[in-house]
């Protein structure tokens, strides 16, 4: 009896210890403690680290040219790796054997090896199969960019598109079959509408991750962020004056993708889209 009552003693502290409301302050305290850590660091390096002289003077026009050739990639190579993610998904959940072989054998290449390796093979491998000098592409440096980043990120897109499709009951299909529409019909009408919605947020997220993915450009000689901020390090043993613009410089890309990703996600939804 007297360890029954002693269990519910102790009990009874415990659950007086964590309750709701001390574990919601102490989050907030550690958010805090946080936030303030990295406040405190952020200035530190703005004040006596940064050098405003030459940020100014190396804003314009060395980044601002990589931040311009950088959105460029991204742009494209973002827009052609939904287009063929769209593909793959399709070929993941496709009826034919060979096809859905094919889709997930290039999932498993492409997401299986390093996307430096694969910028690798496109920048050094593709000239060398034709006759030396005679290779079409005078400066293949940014095309083989936007060809490895939208090869490499169109399997990822492809795996989300085919869990959206997949995630979509079977009973829509056979729904929309029994009305009369073919397969094809069925699938754009019916079902992709739904699976759009549910892989779009895994879609952002790629693409968000497309956004980084071009700092290891340089390696190519593109010049974008990092070719610049190597540039100005090595000219001026100053590394955080360019580290704090190429910082800024990302999240004045990846920032406004998020923004457009979450509209997206709510007009996607039936719910969210009235409101």
């Amino acid at each position: 009896m007297a360890d029954t009552q002693t269990n519910a003693t102790h009990g009874a502290a415990e659950s007086r210890l964590f309750n709701d409301t001390t574990l919601k302050w102490v989050g907030m305290a550690v958010t805090g403690l946080f936030t303030l850590l990295i406040a405190v660091f952020i200035g530190y390096i703005v004040v006596f680290q940064v050098d405003l002289g030459l940020l100014i003077e190396v804003v314009y026009p060395q980044f601002t040219d990589a931040f311009v050739t950088v959105l460029k990639i991204v742009v494209i190579s973002s827009v052609l790796s939904v287009v063929a993610g769209v593909f793959v998904g399709l070929g993941r959940v496709s009826r034919t054997g060979f096809t859905r072989n094919v889709a997930r054998g290039y999932i498993e290449f492409f997401r299986g090896t390093p996307l430096l390796f694969q910028l690798f093979v496109i920048y050094f491998g593709v000239p060398t199969l034709w006759p030396a000098g005679q290779f079409p592409v005078s400066d293949f440096s940014v095309p083989a960019a936007i060809i490895g980043l939208t090869l490499n990120h169109a399997a990822y897109i492809g795996e989300a598109i085919r869990g959206g499709i997949e995630s979509v009951p079977g009973g829509q299909m056979e729904a929309a079959r029994s009305l009369g529409l073919s397969y094809i019909q069925s699938m754009r009408e019916v079902v992709l509408p739904q699976a759009w919605r549910n892989a779009l947020a895994a879609i952002g997220n790629d693409q968000v991750i497309l956004v980084k993915d071009t700092s290891l450009l340089t390696v190519l000689a593109v010049p974008e962020l990092i070719s610049a901020f190597r540039n100005v390090n090595s000219n001026t043993f100053d590394p955080w004056t360019p580290i704090v613009i190429v910082a800024v410089a990302y999240l004045m890309i990846t920032i406004p993708l998020g923004r457009v990703v979450s509209y997206l996600e709510r007009r996607a939804d039936p719910a969210g889209g009235n409101s």
